[in-house]
């Protein structure tokens, strides 16, 4: 039987062009990188739920459902052979000022420019903001 394929989310908060983008830290995945406040569906859950939590448990705002629109889907297997399917959800309207709730997995949090991203941004995430500023819905990546 072939493993379980993860469900990743990934919460694309916006404010006048820019993105919110966490600088990963302690977590022996990609530290040093930045992403965007994300994490794994889990079971039971639907991506809306999982955005959410993710969004409350990471940066510490409140986003209600209708405020998320799906931009972006991506099916990827990364370097390792890992396959997931990514969800890219944007909003520009949320309850409370974003600031860093996982010290211990996040060295920061900041804006950047949505068009002009750093260069240390992890592909996955810079890939599915790359195929949202295209308009492009879906993408597949590593096959």
């Amino acid at each position: 039987m072939a493993p379980h394929t993860v469900i990743d989310v990934m919460i694309i908060l916006e404010r006048h062009g820019d993105l919110l983008l966490a600088e990963r830290s302690g977590t022996g995945y990609a530290d040093g990188l930045l992403n965007l406040p994300s994490g794994k569906v889990d079971p039971g859950e639907c991506v809306f739920d999982a955005a959410i939590r993710e969004a409350w448990e990471e940066v510490a705002v409140r986003i209600a459902p209708a405020a998320l629109r799906p931009v972006h889907v991506m099916h990827y297997r990364n370097p390792e052979g890992q396959v997931r399917i990514g969800w890219f959800l944007a909003t520009s309207r949320w309850e409370g000022d974003p600031t860093n709730a996982e010290p211990h997995k996040c060295s920061g949090i900041g804006w950047y420019p949505a068009d002009q991203l750093p260069a240390h941004t992890v592909p996955y995430n810079a890939l599915g903001i790359a195929h949202y500023l295209k308009g492009e819905p879906i993408s597949v990546h590593g096959w």
